[in-house]
C-alpha cells in the first residue's frame, strides 16, 4: 500500500476547474517528482495534499487512512509537511527561530531528540549553522531555501512536500539544493517534489508524473522519462 495515494483529485477555484481528476501515489522511501510548466496545476496539487485547498471530488489517503477532510494543521501532525513555493521564511526571525517554528506543532519528547534533529539539519546545511543568528529576511534566495527545507525537516515529516525548490536560484545553488534533497531521501524521508527543472529532478527521481493543464499525461521511472524525446522537447529544449 502506498504511503500517500491521491485518487481522482479535482480542485476548482470558483467555477474554474484547475485539476481534472488526477491520480498519483508515493511509496514509502521514494522520491517522486511532479513535473510541469507554469499553470499546469503543480502548486494546486501540493496545496490540496497539504489540506490548504478543498477537493471538489476525489480522495487523499495517507498511511492507509482517508484524510480528505482532515484539516491542514492535523496533516502536519500526521507527518505531511511542506516547504512552500517562494520559501516563506519569517523575515524578522533568526535562522534558529525559523527552524524552531518547524517543530511548533510537532514538539519533541525530549531536549536530546530536539538537539539530535537540529544537529542533522545543520549537518545538511552547514551554512545555516554559520548564520544561526542572522535574520531570515537578510539572507540570499538560496540560503532562504535552505531555511525553508530545514524548517520543514524539524517537523519530522514522513512525507516532505517540496514546491519548486530551485525557483529563482543560481545554477550552482540549484545543484547544491538537489544534492541535499537526494541526501534527505537516502536517509529515509519520503519526498514528493514539484519542479520545472526536468534535468535535476528526473535524474534523482524514482518515478515521475507529467502534469499538463490539470491532468496527468505521462508517468514512469525518472530516468526513463528523462530519455524520452517528447519530454526532452517540452522541458529541456531539445528537439
Amino acid at each position: 500500500m502506498p504511503l500517500l495515494e491521491i485518487s481522482d483529485m479535482t480542485v476548482s477555484y470558483g467555477r474554474i476547474e484547475a485539476l481534472h481528476g488526477i491520480s498519483l501515489s508515493v511509496e514509502e522511501g521514494e522520491l517522486v517528482t511532479l513535473l510541469g510548466a507554469n499553470g499546469a496545476g503543480k502548486s494546486t496539487t501540493m496545496r490540496a495534499i497539504s489540506g490548504l485547498l478543498p477537493l471538489t471530488r476525489g480522495t487523499v489517503v495517507f498511511d492507509g487512512q482517508d484524510i480528505t477532510r482532515v484539516k491542514a494543521h492535523e496533516r502536519v501532525l500526521r507527518g505531511i509537511v511542506q516547504a512552500p513555493e517562494g520559501r516563506g521564511v519569517f523575515p524578522g526571525m533568526t535562522v534558529q527561530e525559523n527552524l524552531d517554528m518547524g517543530c511548533y506543532a510537532r514538539k519533541f519528547a525530549t531536549k536530546a531528540e530536539y538537539n539530535q534533529r537540529l544537529d542533522w539539519v545543520f549537518e545538511l546545511f552547514p551554512r545555516l549553522l554559520e548564520r544561526r543568528t542572522q535574520v531570515g529576511g537578510t539572507m540570499s534566495g538560496g540560503e532562504q531555501q535552505m531555511v525553508a527545507i530545514g524548517r520543514a525537516l524539524m517537523a519530522r515529516p514522513r512525507v516532505l512536500l517540496l514546491d519548486e525548490p530551485s525557483m529563482g536560484l543560481a545554477p550552482m545553488i540549484i545543484q547544491q539544493i538537489f544534492r541535499i534533497i537526494s541526501e534527505i531521501n537516502s536517509q529515509g524521508t519520503t519526498v514528493l517534489l514539484v519542479e520545472q527543472n526536468a534535468q535535476q529532478a528526473l535524474t534523482r527521481s524514482d518515478r515521475a508524473y507529467i502534469l499538463e493543464t490539470g491532468e496527468v499525461t505521462r508517468t514512469g521511472p525518472g530516468r526513463e522519462l528523462l530519455a524520452d524525446d517528447s519530454v526532452k522537447a517540452a522541458y529541456l529544449g531539445v528537439a
